[in-house]
């Protein structure tokens, strides 16, 4: 899948609600209460636009989110990390053989050497970078809040520069000179599967300018399955403390990069991933050579 285009302006709002609320006993009634549709519409609009159906997706997407939790959170019991999703010991292991196929003590073993298996991941016989060596590129920072336009995307991330290209053409016309260029990845390639992967392309934006206006109607919620014209989706990426390791290098070594930093670098420093959404900031892309520079930055918070 080379990254489905979620228009939906209704279903990316559930999305964002049960991204912000997996670790609740949620339902999807409390979703379409959220979102102000009765759970049977929401329903259909989800399952068009994402291909699952709500319970579905929340189920996936809890498990998953578990499991990444498990992978950079080592000194946490799996008991502990279950509980936060709401499962009981056994409701936890169950539901997670169930989903991986092995135990979430067994996934917790194996993740590491599995993830350099993966088709991102180069010079898989070099391993990961250690603590040293990331700690030379990376700085804690307060980053600032980002008010963005974006286009959410289903599907892998291998197609990224392709999307990135007809995103830019497409919005062009709201790109100045202080614009900031941002990539919000919700999944970790070595546990999710390529085609079911979430992120957002996004750009800084006026959240003045009149081209924006929002418009939450059932027209909308369809427009990705009949040819309207609808208006950009828009949110706001939150402020606060985050780990930045500044990349600079080529598109092969990113997910290298991105791995040492939350198998190396987190583990040895004071510090937990926090709830937030992570993402990265380009800040140059030479289109003949690939080379580029960005801030890859994890929200973080003391343990």
């Amino acid at each position: 899948m080379d990254g489905h285009i979620m228009q939906n302006q209704v279903v990316n709002f559930a999305v964002d609600y049960i991204m912000k609320n997996l670790r609740s006993e949620l339902k999807v009634e409390d979703v379409a209460r959220a979102c102000g549709y009765s759970p049977y519409y929401l329903e259909r609009l989800f399952k068009a636009e994402t291909g699952e159906s709500m319970y579905s997706f929340m189920k996936r997407v809890k498990v998953e989110q578990s499991a990444f939790q498990l992978k950079v959170e080592k000194e946490r019991s799996v008991s502990t990390i279950g509980e936060e999703y709401g499962y009981s010991s056994s409701n936890y292991a169950t539901l997670f053989k169930k989903h991986f196929g092995r135990t979430p003590a067994a996934f917790r073993r194996q993740i590491h050497q599995e993830l350099q298996e993966s088709s991102f991941f180069h010079e898989p016989e070099a391993g990961l970078w250690d603590y040293e060596r990331c700690s030379r590129n990376i700085h804690v920072a307060e980053n600032q809040e980002y008010f963005v336009l974006y286009e959410r995307r289903k599907g892998n991330y291998h197609n990224l520069a392709e999307n990135w290209r007809d995103f830019l053409k497409k919005y062009e016309a709201f790109i100045g000179p202080d614009t900031v260029f941002l990539e919000i990845t919700y999944d970790d390639p070595s546990i999710v599967p390529d085609d079911s992967c979430l992120y957002d392309i996004c750009m800084t934006v006026d959240r003045r300018d009149p081209r924006l206006m929002f418009q939450k109607t059932a027209a909308v919620g369809i427009t990705s399955r009949i040819q309207t014209k609808t208006f950009p989706s828009t949110m706001t990426i939150p402020g606060g403390k985050y780990a930045v390791y500044r990349y600079s290098g080529y598109p092969k070594l990113i997910y290298k990069a991105y791995q040492s930093m939350l198998c190396s670098w987190l583990s040895e420093t004071g510090y937990r991933i926090d709830h937030r959404l992570g993402y990265d900031i380009y800040h140059r892309i030479d289109e003949d050579t690939l080379y580029m520079e960005l801030d890859i930055c994890i929200p973080i918070k003391e343990k």
